[in-house]
């Protein structure tokens, strides 16, 4: 397979590039060169991608004449803290990186939120090379420029958008990746087709088997397609103050399933969760066309996330969960409602997301987790 390059073109900041090849990753020294010229490279990674790749990627880029140093942390979500960002800050002050440093987030979504709030808050901001080397991160979280830390009160309610200077997505290395992590992935693809594209979902459900066991092809076709939605959207408002909510769906009750569960979850799971109910919910609430979540749970089902990781959990406490989602506003549960499978609803102002009360919310959620509950 040849290089495929898309660019997305930022508003009032120009454009980066996302290069995605097979064995691109033995090239990270070239595309930091190119695209973020350094005198040293932080390379920041979890324990398990460090441990995997972090000193291949360190060795090339010192084959190529580049100073660079790794910067492993704890692996799992629920190391993506403050906690995380300060030591990291602090480890790279000790060893004396100056602000002709760049960062290079190597690994999954967590590490590439890390690492780039890390080059967004050090020494004012500094460029960053984003490497991701899980399907979730190469679909979703390394394009578009949102880093941050959770907090025990929510997901990414600390952080900053910090654009990266490059993109590079190696489809070889999800041969390591484990299949529950694939199927994660999978949930970011699936809603992607869901709010933009009906002819990408309609593929998605002739080749779900492909996809969930991961054939190199059709991961390949996946990424570039997801990818090239997701770079126009953010191309289009990269500062997420219109259409760029529509990435949202399914988000709201995701992030209340993730801090509920103490970010054990997947967040690709969380995703899939929440759309199952977000679809009920718009459903329910006239919004969306009847059938679509159970099209939606279809394929969920056939791609590995069929885990009804809401059941046991009640109404209220999901509400309240929701209630503290940085997408609220004015005491009022913002969500994001397909009209139907390829197309986001909006609102009578035009929004691409609906307000909702916590008072009117109550039975409609109920009765959307209900199928989930058995109930």
């Amino acid at each position: 397979m040849s290089r495929r390059t898309l660019e997305v073109q930022v508003t009032g900041s120009g454009s980066y590039p996302i290069h995605i090849e097979p064995g691109l990753l033995a090239e990270a020294a070239s595309v930091c060169r190119r695209h973020a010229p350094a005198h040293r490279y932080a390379v920041i990674a979890d324990s398990q991608v460090a441990r995997l790749y972090g000193a291949g990627v360190v060795s090339g880029l010192e084959d190529a004449g580049l100073a660079a140093d790794l910067f492993p942390f704890p692996a799992g979500e629920w190391n993506k803290s403050r906690e995380q960002w300060a030591a990291l800050s602090d480890r790279m002050l000790h060893a004396r990186f100056g602000r002709d440093s760049a960062v290079v987030a190597l690994g999954g979504g967590v590490a590439g939120d890390l690492a780039g709030f890390v080059a967004a808050t050090y020494m004012r901001g500094v460029p960053v090379i984003q490497i991701p080397t899980t399907l979730l991160a190469m679909l979703d979280s390394s394009v578009g420029g949102k880093t941050g830390v959770d907090t025990e009160a929510g997901k990414n309610l600390i952080g900053a958008f910090h654009h990266p200077s490059a993109v590079l997505i190696d489809p070889a290395v999800l041969e390591t990746l484990p299949r529950h992590q694939r199927s994660a992935g999978l949930a970011e693809a699936m809603k992607t087709a869901a709010i933009l594209d009906v002819e990408l979902w309609d593929w998605m459900v002739r080749g779900s088997s492909a996809l969930s066991s991961g054939d190199p092809d059709a991961s390949a076709e996946l990424i570039e397609r997801v990818a090239r939605h997701k770079a126009e959207v953010v191309g289009d408002d990269p500062l997420e103050r219109g259409r760029r909510e529509i990435l949202n769906f399914g988000h709201t009750v995701g992030h209340a399933l993730e801090a509920l569960e103490g970010y054990r979850l997947l967040h690709g799971e969380a995703v899939a969760a929440g759309m199952r109910v977000e679809s009920r919910l718009g459903e329910l609430l006239g919004i969306t066309e009847q059938g679509t979540s159970e099209r939606l749970a279809a394929l969920l089902e056939a791609c590995g996330l069929g885990g009804d990781w809401e059941t046991d959990r009640e109404p209220t406490e999901i509400r309240d969960a929701m209630s503290k989602d940085k997408k609220a506003r004015q005491a009022r549960i913002r969500c994001v409602f397909l009209s139907h499978l390829g197309e986001v609803a909006t609102d009578a102002d035009g929004r691409h997301s609906f307000a909702l009360a916590e008072e009117d919310l109550a039975e409609p959620l109920a009765t959307a987790l209900r199928p989930a509950r058995g109930v």
